[in-house]
């Protein structure tokens, strides 16, 4: 079992003693700890936008840095046009990674809500077998 699934923002004996010990040794850590198990999941996609945000405003800043400012030249033609198409190329690995990410953030996310799914339809028909074998099929047909 991984760190984050250990942690996860939920209500796992994990979390609730992080929460009890918190409270104990210093009360905000126990708020904390708290707040992290209640809006746990929503602080994912916060971080998320917050990160993507970042990400598009320092692009922006770099993409205009070039128009305040000329480019530095060597005075050397041949180095400049190969630095020139080498940061041309880790800009393309850097929005190609990007998009990697956002794939696999969506793998994720999907991935999450089947096993979420699974555990539901689970837990209902547990709950439906348990129900039949209290009453027995029997009792369903009844009349009083």
């Amino acid at each position: 079992m991984n760190q984050s699934a250990l942690l996860r923002p939920d209500w796992t004996p994990a979390t609730i003693a992080l929460m009890v010990l918190g409270f104990v040794v210093f009360w905000p850590l126990g708020l904390a700890m708290l707040a992290y198990i209640i809006f746990g999941e929503r602080l994912r996609g916060f971080k998320r936008d917050t990160n993507n945000a970042t990400d598009s405003f320092f692009a922006g800043c770099r993409r205009s840095h070039g128009r305040y400012r000329p480019h530095f030249s060597t005075g050397n033609v041949a180095f400049d046009d190969w630095r020139k198409a080498e940061l041309d190329r880790l800009e393309e690995e850097r929005r190609k990674l990007d998009e990697m990410r956002e794939e696999f953030d969506t793998y994720m996310r999907e991935l999450r809500r089947a096993k979420d799914q699974e555990e539901f339809d689970r837990f209902m028909r547990d709950r439906k077998n348990a129900k039949r074998d209290d009453s027995g099929p029997a009792a369903e047909f009844q009349t009083p």
